[in-house]
């Protein structure tokens, strides 16, 4: 769980940090860039175990994770313009819910009640937030089905990555995403390439270390617990993104903001006790 949350602060923070760069920058080129940045950080302290360290033993699951992952991301760009942010803050945490079922289909994991009830109530926490039935009613356009459709391709980058944990050390295993994931979306970044200042630059730099220790302490949580166990510290995103904005920005979260942060924190706190427990 601990491992689950750091990864949620980590990616909290490079998603703030990756909104501001994508506004001066084409978000193509700022995506291949945190990708190929974050290859470039975790390089260093893998090579001090030789070259043979880097080399992967399921080359076939790697890849597979990698066109997951890059297929995702390529739905996801696409969608991006056509969405408000109430839609693409809904969809984006309907991810659990596909990893959860992926985890029981694919992965053969337990799902208990405990972690559908904590999962659900999570969900709960997030459309409390979002609280649609002031907003109005969201219709149903190609960029909203874009972004739902990216949901289960990244749950399937997720559910690789947790098989790999069963063969792979963690280093390796996002070392390879980076790799595959940059190689895939060049085709991409070259169409609207424009080289960076140097600000772009330093904003990319903090993206592609935030980046590559969110998706290690992510792979870690897989290899110590079931991938379904892990998932209603998910909605905690939103907890530390309303902790951000009040730190960087002074923004006070409003009444649905703090009812719906506190039952995704009480679930996910009462699933952390009945895990530990074994319940």
């Amino acid at each position: 769980m601990l491992w689950m949350a750091a990864t949620g602060v980590l990616f909290t923070v490079l998603n703030a940090a990756l909104k501001r760069v994508s506004h001066e920058l084409d978000p193509w080129v700022a995506g291949w860039l945190r990708y190929s940045i974050g290859a470039l950080v975790i390089l260093p302290a893998m090579l001090g175990g030789g070259l043979k360290r880097l080399w992967p033993r399921a080359h076939r699951l790697q890849l597979l994770r990698g066109l997951f992952h890059a297929a995702g991301l390529v739905i996801w760009f696409a969608a991006l313009p056509m969405v408000t942010l109430t839609e693409l803050t809904a969809i984006g945490f309907s991810g659990p819910l596909f990893i959860c079922l992926g985890a029981v289909l694919f992965l053969g994991e337990r799902m208990s009640g405990a972690r559908w009830t904590a999962v659900l109530l999570g969900f709960a926490g997030v459309i409390l937030v979002v609280h649609p039935w002031e907003v109005g009613a969201v219709s149903v356009s190609r960029g909203t089905l874009l972004m739902l459709a990216s949901a289960p391709v990244f749950a399937g980058s997720f559910l690789v990555a947790k098989a790999l944990t069963r063969r792979e050390a963690s280093d390796v295993i996002v070392l390879w995403q980076h790799l595959w994931v940059s190689l895939l979306m060049l085709p991409f970044a070259i169409g609207g390439w424009s080289m960076p200042d140097p600000g772009q630059w330093g904003l990319l730099v903090l993206c592609g270390i935030l980046g590559a220790g969110g998706h290690y302490c992510m792979t870690r949580a897989f290899r110590i617990a079931d991938i379904s166990s892990v998932q209603s510290v998910k909605f905690l995103e939103l907890v530390w993104a309303a902790l951000l904005g009040f730190a960087l920005f002074g923004s006070v979260p409003a009444g649905w903001t703090v009812a719906g942060g506190a039952v995704i924190l009480a679930s996910t706190l009462w699933l952390a006790r009945r895990e530990a427990r074994g319940t």
